[in-house]
């Protein structure tokens, strides 16, 4: 990150995307890599399980959310075939946020829609939106993954959003990729020119080049 884009950063003020502050008193931080031993014993294949296991945490806990994921290695990518190239993509690039499914979603500053899809695969993303953010001296594109198919209607490239504008929702499964209802967060300096689209999950070989692309989202939850 260059230290011009940090300081912006550092002094601008966000919305909340999900409408208030993640922290202890709501959240609970979820771990989806294979030092979390209990994903051994969840078919993660077969959503329904998956989504029970993911709920039953929450409610255990006492959390409206589950969270986290930046950077991480995962395991629970396995699961579809999506992922599973010549060198397998296992790394998360976003943070997600595991919540009830449409929940809505807000605009963290203000921005344009800068393009969306329905990403449809089984594991994909589902319904997708990314906003293009113009800060004073830098530009920031964020997206939205694992939406409702009801988010992208009347939805055009180059539309408003207005900081605190709900724009959005969560999905539920399967038209959400097929995912335990969440939102896929992701900040990103730079498209590489790709529209309603990009990368959440990387290889090994290319976590150094997508790393300095993707930025910590924590500041926007």
């Amino acid at each position: 990150m260059s230290l011009d884009l940090e300081k912006e950063l550092e002094n601008i003020s966000v919305f909340p995307i999900m409408g208030e502050k993640l922290d202890a008193s709501n959240s609970k931080s979820m771990d989806f890599t294979e030092n979390n031993l209990k994903l051994n014993q969840v078919d993660l294949s077969h959503t329904e399980i998956f989504n029970n296991y993911v709920f039953n945490e929450l409610s255990q806990a006492g959390k409206k959310y589950g969270y986290g994921g930046y950077l991480e290695n995962r395991v629970i990518y396995k699961r579809s075939a999506h992922f599973q190239q010549a060198e397998p993509r296992c790394f998360h690039l976003g943070v997600d946020v595991w919540t009830e499914a449409f929940h809505p979603v807000y605009a963290p500053l203000d921005g344009v829609v800068h393009s969306f899809a329905h990403n449809n695969n089984f594991g994909d993303y589902g319904p997708t939106i990314i906003l293009m953010h113009q800060l004073a001296k830098s530009r920031l594109y964020t997206l939205y993954g694992h939406l409702s198919v009801k988010s992208l209607e009347n939805l055009k490239e180059g539309q408003e959003i207005k900081k605190g504008e709900k724009f959005c929702e969560l999905g539920p499964f399967p038209e959400n990729g097929d995912w335990p209802p969440h939102l896929h967060f992701q900040v990103m300096t730079d498209l590489m020119g790709k529209k309603g689209d990009f990368p959440g999950v990387c290889s090994a070989s290319e976590l150094h080049t997508y790393s300095k692309i993707c930025l910590n989202p924590s500041i926007f939850i």
